[in-house]
């Protein structure tokens, strides 16, 4: 070539390219700069320190088990039950009151359990009312000024209907 000749301008195609990958990155940043912005915005919104705090432990109160005789329409006297009882209780106040009427609370539960009929403790459904009764019969106050107690639930630990 000789010294004559003009040097050849830049193709207008690699400005053009170099403009348009320059924009990306920049609208890139921007996008990224943004979705940043709102995830602090979030996390501003939110307490920092939520604490979680574990359900209470569960307060049970086991109570010996019981060996009635069965109410049946025979009057037959070999119906017996045999039963071991759990009370769930909501707090420790309300088995430390159960503890002190102990005497009273096995009174009224076999009082409860010896009028029960032995066709209906049969099935489920028998049983379900069983609990139901049995936290009725306890639920009232043992002295006059007391409130009444609240049994949480009441689970058999053992039950024999022979």
């Amino acid at each position: 070539m000789s010294e004559d000749t003009p040097p050849k301008a830049p193709k207008k195609r690699s400005r053009l390219f170099i403009l348009l990958a320059l924009i990306t990155v920049i609208l890139c940043g921007g996008a990224g700069y943004g979705w940043w912005l709102l995830k602090q915005k979030k996390n501003a919104d939110q307490p920092a320190s939520v604490k979680v705090e574990p359900p209470a432990a569960p307060v049970f109160m086991p109570l010996d088990t019981f060996t009635v005789n069965l109410v049946t329409a025979d009057n037959n006297p070999d119906r017996v039950l045999y039963i071991g009882l759990t009370l769930r209780l909501p707090d420790d106040e309300t088995r430390h009151q159960l503890s002190d009427f102990l005497p009273e609370v096995r009174s009224r539960l076999l009082m409860l359990l010896s009028r029960q009929e032995s066709s209906q403790l049969a099935s489920e459904a028998g049983k379900q009312q069983l609990i139901a009764q049995i936290k009725k019969v306890l639920n009232p106050a043992f002295v006059e000024g007391q409130p009444t107690l609240v049994i949480s639930d009441v689970l058999f630990t053992a039950f024999i209907l022979r």
